[in-house]
């Protein structure tokens, strides 16, 4: 059968899930990757954390992008890209007026939320 906008290309649906910066769909899950669809509200950014099982490959599609690798801040515009190796320290903040939507392609072994380690997040999610 042929997908169209509405199917999506695997044989689950999407998830859609809501998070206090922004959202996030996956559109599509193997056992060696997975994509999402992430959007981050604006004066909004994601935890400082790093991941021991998978690397991720971030891409702008619109809105304004400031990514923090190691300590090192990217400013990223739509078309851009930018590789967070394996155990590297990362955060995505929209610092823009508008909403920010970047493609988010992970690539490992393992994609479960205990793998996230959290150094520093807004809203609670960090050790103290």
């Amino acid at each position: 059968m042929p997908t169209t906008d509405q199917t999506p290309s695997t044989t689950d649906s999407p998830v859609f899930e809501r998070r206090p910066w922004g959202t996030f769909t996956v559109l599509d899950e193997r056992p060696n990757y997975k994509v999402k669809r992430i959007t981050v509200d604006p004066g909004e950014r994601l935890s400082y954390q790093s991941h021991a099982r998978r690397s991720e490959h971030w891409l702008i599609v619109s809105g304004s992008a400031r990514i923090t690798l190691d300590g090192v801040d990217h400013d990223l515009v739509p078309g851009q890209a930018i590789d967070i190796p394996l155990g590297g320290a990362h955060r995505m903040s929209n610092p823009g007026d508008d909403e920010l939507v970047f493609i988010e392609v992970q690539l490992g072994d393992y994609f479960g939320e205990d793998d996230i380690v959290r150094y520093s997040d807004d809203y609670g999610r960090a050790p103290d």
